[in-house]
């Protein structure tokens, strides 16, 4: 397999990793709200495209794993911390504490390091 074509799956990778992020949001908006009752808890439209979301990542990832080697993968898995972050803070309004930040601030150096040192 060519480098060149590498990154394109990268970002394939990358673009599922966001999306499986997206639909956590749709999971938990969903999960707030009120139901009549177990049945409609789960026929709920946020909680459909949040499933339908992870199948259509589930895809992507297969997709992107025949243009990145596997252990490549979980370093890009590891950037879902960051945007979950970002939209706990922003959606939710959760409180960003040090610890988090320290935390965050460490799978950049990992995901850093690992792309200088490949």
């Amino acid at each position: 397999m060519s480098d060149a074509i590498q990154p394109m799956y990268a970002l394939i990778y990358l673009l599922g990793v966001f999306l499986a992020a997206i639909s956590q949001v749709l999971l938990k908006k969903a999960a707030m709200r009120p139901h009549k009752n177990f049945i409609m808890e789960y026929l709920d439209w946020r909680v459909i495209l949040g499933y339908g979301i992870f199948v259509g990542c589930t895809l992507l990832s297969i997709l992107a794993y025949k243009g990145i080697p596997m252990s490549l993968g979980p370093v890009l898995e590891a950037t879902s911390y960051l945007y979950v972050t970002v939209f706990g803070v922003t959606i939710f309004k959760e409180k960003l504490s040090r610890k988090k930040c320290i935390a965050l601030a460490m799978i950049l150096a990992g995901i850093l390091i690992y792309a200088l040192a490949g």
